[in-house]
């Protein structure tokens, strides 16, 4: 499409009624008795009355319309930090060479030297791709930027990830990622483009770094065909961190930041060049904690206020944190925002940090779209993935692992029954259980269109 913005396809039904004019035919009289003028018959009517309606030729009642749209409903998924140490690198790199996850190396390093041949994510990820995959939407938290092309792979404490790290989200079912983040330019400006460059070679969005003034200013716009109509979904996205890296004073628009004004006046623009939903994608807040603190409650009751966004997705924590609904909301229904999601890939657990870093959250919007084409966010819930950093980095649905007889679970896994008692335990304590989901979602219809950001 020539456009970064789609106004919203509506067509208008016009329903006419068919007014059939009555008419009145006067009765003939009898003949006229022998020898006798003829004579009117005596009539009802009075002089100068309408003549009643005949029923045979009396309008047809009016018919209510049919709606315009069937009612639809669909799905959007988004998780934590896609955040790869060099032990994830390395796991990777050990994933290219064919070699049973029993025999992984323990003291695999970004610098092991593998037989690998370049690096495949995917297989670290397989064991949550019903999650991904299955949802309407799939939206992935890239904390980190890809190394420019020619240069060398790094990770912590100033992340450039292989190229092959995008074809992997891809593979695993992820429609578009959010790359505002503290770590957006850890690898300068060339990194920043060369991972907006591969995700749109991958047929993936972004949002939340641009290449130009104008990319910066369009949200990422994702069209689904759901109910007879298209729905559009734009996604914005900021960050409150930049590690004392900010972008070029002379671009300041290469990373976007979490202000709220600014947030809403996308959004705003957004819903009047035709998005049907807005979603948020923040990341804020401070690491290694299970509340929100106080920027972030700001920030969120200053976007639910001004009634312009949806929903909104939290990271940078690394730990999971609850889901909430704030007042106010496009609909004044309230606005569902989850805190943190936690980590999706990476190599923190309790030997290095935090109990609560190895597991995160997979949050699956329901949306709920009527027959006047109104989108609503109508459940936000959550289900938790964990790593196995022992187990070549793998990550699982944590839940399904706990459920599994231990006999039939995955080769390879180091995870104890303890350890994934203790981690659900803990994740269930800070997000509760109402909220979580049981099971992975599935597609509702055709695979979402992804709308590229125009550079011009």
């Amino acid at each position: 499409m020539t456009s970064p913005r789609l106004a919203r396809r509506r067509s208008a039904v016009a329903i006419a009624a068919l007014v059939a004019v009555a008419a009145c035919t006067p009765s003939t009289p009898d003949s006229a008795v022998s020898g006798a003028d003829p004579s009117p018959e005596p009539t009802s009517e009075e002089p100068g009355a309408e003549p009643s309606p005949d029923p045979e030729t009396s309008p047809e009642p009016t018919q209510e319309p049919e709606p315009e749209f069937e009612p639809a409903e669909f799905t959007i998924v988004s998780s934590g930090d896609v955040l790869p140490h060099a032990t994830v690198n390395c796991s990777a790199d050990w994933a290219t060479t064919g070699d049973a996850w029993e025999a992984y190396p323990q003291n695999c390093t970004q610098t092991w030297p593998g037989d690998g041949q370049g690096w495949d994510f995917y297989p670290l990820m397989a064991g949550v791709e019903h999650w991904i995959a299955g949802a309407d939407l799939a939206l992935c938290s890239l904390e980190v930027p890809i190394a420019p092309e020619g240069e060398q792979v790094t990770a912590y404490p100033m992340f450039g990830a292989p190229d092959e790290l995008i074809a992997g989200l891809g593979e695993l079912g992820f429609d578009g990622c959010n790359t505002a983040t503290n770590h957006s330019m850890d690898r300068g400006s060339a990194g920043l483009m060369r991972t907006l460059d591969l995700l749109d070679e991958a047929g993936m969005g972004h949002v939340g770094t641009a290449r130009t003034e104008t990319e910066a200013e369009q949200p990422q716009l994702y069209v689904l065909e759901r109910g007879g109509r298209e729905i559009t979904i734009a996604h914005i996205a900021g960050t409150t961190i930049d590690n004392g890296l900010p972008p070029p004073a002379d671009q300041p628009w290469m990373v976007s930041d979490a202000d709220p004004d600014r947030l809403s006046e996308q959004a705003r623009q957004a819903r009047e060049d035709g998005a049907d939903l807005v979603i948020a994608s923040l990341h804020w807040g401070i690491e290694y904690v299970h509340e929100p603190v106080t920027e972030q409650l700001e920030i969120a009751e200053a976007l639910a206020a001004d009634g312009q966004i949806d929903l909104i997705y939290g990271n940078h924590s690394h730990t999971p944190q609850p889901i909430e609904t704030l007042d106010g909301g496009p609909h004044g229904t309230g606005m569902p925002v989850v805190w943190s999601m936690g980590n999706f890939i990476s190599n923190q657990d309790e030997l290095c940090c935090i109990m609560e870093t190895a597991t995160g959250t997979m949050v699956v919007a329901t949306v709920a779209v009527d027959t006047e084409g109104v989108a609503q966010v109508t459940d936000l819930q959550w289900a938790a993935n964990t790593v196995d950093r022992l187990g070549a980095q793998r990550i699982w649905p944590l839940a399904e692992l706990l459920e599994t007889d231990p006999a039939e679970r995955p080769s390879g896994l180091q995870l104890s029954e303890a350890d994934l008692e203790r981690r659900y335990a803990r994740v269930t304590e800070v997000m509760g259980t109402e909220l979580e989901r049981p099971e992975a979602p599935e597609p509702s219809g055709e695979p979402v269109v992804v709308v590229p950001r125009s550079q011009e």
